[in-house]
């Protein structure tokens, strides 16, 4: 029986495949042997938090019946959170160029619905709602919501406060530093008000049922299927197809990709897909 090396806690391979099982369960997220050591750092400070001796002890914890609360806070620390502004800029760039013509021809009132799927700590939603703010400049007639949820309710707590260390914003471009942030109390930066209230905020795993009924002109959900078996993505994309108008857009990370994983998109730029059936 392989064990972690570690003077703090015992961590071994039945620990390590109950809680991959469970992870597996409860998010959909596929962890292999080389993320032993990141699930027991990770861990490793729950069980301090909680006082527990051991990892068997915390199996034991996620499998009874009073183990609902901390399996989330598991899948909480196990998640990884790495975005940021303006990250990929060529998607930002693609919906600035493009939008406009794919919204106003639909609907008079220029309804717009866009979704942040893996929001983590909010970066990524704020991106699109300043980029669609932008283009809202020139007319106050667009109906505009953004939908930013992410698994790790922590994290939607975080993005939904939208302030953020100075660090965090350099790479936000100036023009919109100026127009849609503001030096907080604290030190930090906060999001306007202004930008804020074009984004909704929810918790969501997204192989549970999905709340939302109507249909998003573009989809964002970056770095997050990299987690997934093949099969689960391939449940994933039919459902964000399901979810999108007639031509609409899938972003996807820079390490992922739809070739031979889904047939309902077609390709049209660097991770970006649109919508064919």
């Amino acid at each position: 029986m392989s064990i972690v090396r570690s003077t703090e806690y015992r961590f071994c391979e039945r620990d390590f495949a109950t809680i991959v099982e469970i992870v597996r369960e409860e998010a959909g997220i596929v962890l292999g042997q080389q993320k032993r050591d990141l699930v027991y750092g990770r861990l490793a400070k729950r069980l301090r938090t909680i006082g527990l001796a051991d990892f068997g002890d915390y199996c034991a914890l996620l499998t009874s019946d009073a183990g609902a609360q901390e399996r989330r806070h598991m899948v909480n620390a196990i998640t990884t959170n790495l975005t940021g502004f303006f990250r990929e800029a060529h998607h930002f760039d693609h919906l600035g160029k493009n939008l406009r013509a794919a919204v106003e021809p639909r609907d008079g009132t220029g309804r717009l619905r866009l979704w942040s799927a893996g929001c983590s700590s909010g970066e990524e939603a704020y991106s699109m709602a300043m980029t669609v703010r932008d283009l809202m400049r020139a007319t106050d007639k667009w109906d505009v919501k953004i939908l930013a949820t992410d698994i790790d309710t922590e994290m939607v707590a975080r993005a939904k406060a939208g302030r953020y260390d100075p660090e965090r914003i350099s790479t936000v471009p100036l023009e919109k530093r100026r127009r849609y942030t503001r030096q907080a109390e604290d030190g930090r930066v906060q999001m306007t008000d202004d930008i804020r209230s074009l984004i909704v905020f929810n918790p969501l795993n997204l192989f549970h049922s999905w709340p939302m009924r109507g249909l998003f002109q573009a989809i964002f959900c970056r770095n997050v299927v990299i987690y997934f078996s093949r099969d689960d993505q391939r449940i994933l994309f039919d459902r964000f197809a399901n979810s999108l108008v007639p031509g609409g857009w899938l972003f996807i990370g820079h390490s992922e990709t739809l070739h031979n994983v889904s047939d309902r998109f077609r390709h049209i730029g660097t991770t970006i897909y649109q919508k064919v059936t």
